[in-house]
């Protein structure tokens, strides 16, 4: 069952914008969009009214902890939530000291500021309508990856979190679906110059997300190649894993 009311962070391009797009297209009823770029986000919010979707769009930096946590209460006082997608993030670009806290700023605390003031409006609802949690990590989040440290740290963060709370919070009736997605079309991987086995459009990835959201599946890593070789990654001693990140080509 596609849920109504859908609250998506991160909504102006990549993955976010595919899955407003899907959810518009197959039922929602209200959408509540932000991302930082005002114009790529008006565009996309157009698109989904088009769809036949109420829209609310709001340029919001998640970093912002009161402002977003403000949003999230607004957002379900117009339409109470039945499912909230904590899915903006950024790419790390180069190593740099300002680069390193802006990624773990928006990928980890931007996950904490929009989800923490859904679960405790999910915690006070005592009915029995959808009350979801999903938030984008990354198949990056399996294991420390060489060629983006701090990218593939603050997603193996949000992945270990969404994990252990999926768990915490079944006796309040909330679900919590974790995304791992492998490479998809985004304006991350639109800068990448290195290879990207793998690669999937982001209508494609939002129609697998939404499928495994409805079903409940918990965690949602794909492709499943890729997923099967960031996972045995993961379990090798390092020197092994350490010798083939060595001879992997390195992003640019």
């Amino acid at each position: 069952m596609i849920s109504e009311n859908i609250l998506i962070t991160g909504a102006s391009s990549g993955i976010g914008e595919a899955l407003a797009i899907f959810y518009a297209s197959n039922g929602a009823k209200t959408l509540f969009l932000c991302g930082r770029n005002e114009e790529r986000l008006s565009i996309v919010a157009d698109k989904c009214r088009l769809c036949g979707a109420v829209v609310e769009a709001k340029v919001l930096d998640v970093t912002d902890r009161q402002q977003t946590a403000e949003w999230v209460q607004a957002c379900d006082k117009k339409a109470p939530l039945h499912l909230v997608f904590a899915n903006a993030g950024v790419s790390t670009g180069a190593e740099t000291c300002a680069h390193i806290y802006q990624t773990f700023d928006t990928n980890i605390f931007g996950v904490l500021n929009t989800i923490t003031p859904a679960i405790e409006i999910f915690k006070k609802r005592k009915d029995n309508t959808q009350k979801i949690i999903a938030v984008t990590a990354s198949v990056a989040g399996y294991h420390g990856l060489p060629a983006c440290p701090s990218y593939s740290a603050s997603k193996a963060c949000v992945k270990a979190y969404g994990e252990a709370l999926r768990e915490s919070l079944k006796k309040d009736g909330i679900q919590v679906n974790v995304i791992c997605p492998g490479f998809v079309r985004s304006r991350i991987t639109d800068k990448n110059k290195c290879p990207m086995p793998f690669f999937m459009e982001a209508d494609k990835a939002a129609a697998i997300i939404a499928h495994r959201i409805e079903k409940n599946v918990g965690l949602i890593a794909f492709p499943f190649a890729m997923r099967l070789a960031v996972y045995a990654l993961s379990i090798l001693p390092n020197c092994i894993s350490g010798f083939i990140y060595g001879h992997l080509p390195h992003k640019v």
